[in-house]
């Protein structure tokens, strides 16, 4: 199964990143093996929506559970929609985390809210729509941020 695991540096010796969206690493573990890759969370920096573009990526890499610290509501939801299992109060290093998982002292859906089978996704169309909606939202939110600081820039004092 392959979990990804919310973490400060790109290792299994790394601690778990308490913060799903704004985590610095995923560090995304093999649990047949213990085989790892660690990439830079590229949506930490977002204004908004990093929890939700976080989840997309989890999505694209073929994640099965995220084991993290926590994991916001938008977030959870987004990884709901893709099937996606998450675990949250997971602290630690990162190979501990997998360890205690695979042991079965860390459940699925300890306090996300993802399907507790990520086997049986909800339904992909509502899931996707869901998953673009929001990413829509938070693309127009920030385009209106800019929007505002290009008007405040374009005034002469």
């Amino acid at each position: 199964m392959k979990l990804a695991v919310t973490a400060t540096e790109g290792s299994l010796d790394a601690d778990v990143d308490p913060r799903f969206g704004r985590c610095p690493w995923f560090v995304l573990v093999e649990t047949d093996d213990m085989a790892f890759q660690a990439f830079e969370n590229s949506s930490a920096s977002l204004g908004a929506g990093a929890g939700v573009q976080s989840a997309r990526l989890m999505a694209d890499e073929g994640v099965a559970r995220v084991l993290t610290g926590d994991c916001g509501p938008k977030a959870a939801r987004a990884l709901a929609a893709a099937g996606i299992g998450v675990v949250t109060g997971c602290s630690g290093t990162v190979r501990q985390a997998v360890e205690d998982f695979e042991a079965g002292r860390l459940s699925p859906d300890d306090g996300g809210d993802a399907p507790a089978d990520p086997a049986e996704p909800a339904d992909e169309t509502e899931g996707e729509l869901d998953l673009l909606s929001q990413q829509a939202k938070a693309l127009s939110e920030e385009l209106a941020r800019l929007e505002e600081r290009i008007r405040r820039l374009g005034r002469k004092p």
